[in-house]
């Protein structure tokens, strides 16, 4: 059977996409089918049940995994030296799903990465797990760790930016 936390979950993360339904089969007959505006839909061996799913929100935009964010620094109008104009090309790392994040494969293993370190393309950052499945998020670009922006343990949403990343 399925926990009331995993189909709030799945709800959320339904929500947040386009898809208007998802079909998630557990172990033996379980199933469970999620449909946007027309309900929910457990089904166990003998009898369905229906529940009303939340009213959807259409999604502003769906990809696979959440794209960096290229974010400007604002430039302060002072009579002092300019900054560096490498730190002004800051792009984020986001979260592709709804889920909790890691920062290392293990409690007692050292985190993927840290402020000040350098990353390349396809270099794993971090875990964020979902339906107890644990999805390892890629570095999209080469750049260095300029700030984590969320804590080991935390729960993360769709598009939420994990890593602050300055772009070689």
């Amino acid at each position: 059977m399925y926990k009331v936390s995993e189909i709030k979950e799945l709800i959320r993360a339904l929500d947040r996409s386009n898809l208007s339904e998802v079909t998630v089969k557990g172990e033996g007959k379980e199933q469970i089918t999620l449909k946007k505006n027309s309900g929910v839909q457990l089904v166990d061996a003998a009898e369905p049940v229906t529940a009303s799913a939340p009213e959807a929100q259409p999604a502003a935009k769906t990809v696979t995994a959440a794209p960096p964010v290229k974010e400007e620094t604002p430039v302060k109008e002072e009579a002092s030296a300019p900054k560096d104009a490498a730190k002004e090309d800051v792009e984020h790392i986001l979260s592709p799903m709804v889920g909790t994040f890691y920062s290392s494969p293990s409690p007692d293993s050292k985190p993927y990465v840290e402020v000040g370190a350098e990353v390349k393309e396809g270099e794993v950052v971090c875990i964020v797990e979902a339906m107890k499945l644990m999805n390892e998020l890629e570095a999209e670009m080469n750049g260095k760790i300029v700030d984590i922006l969320v804590e080991n343990g935390e729960l993360v949403e769709y598009g939420q930016p994990l890593f602050a990343l300055q772009s070689k």
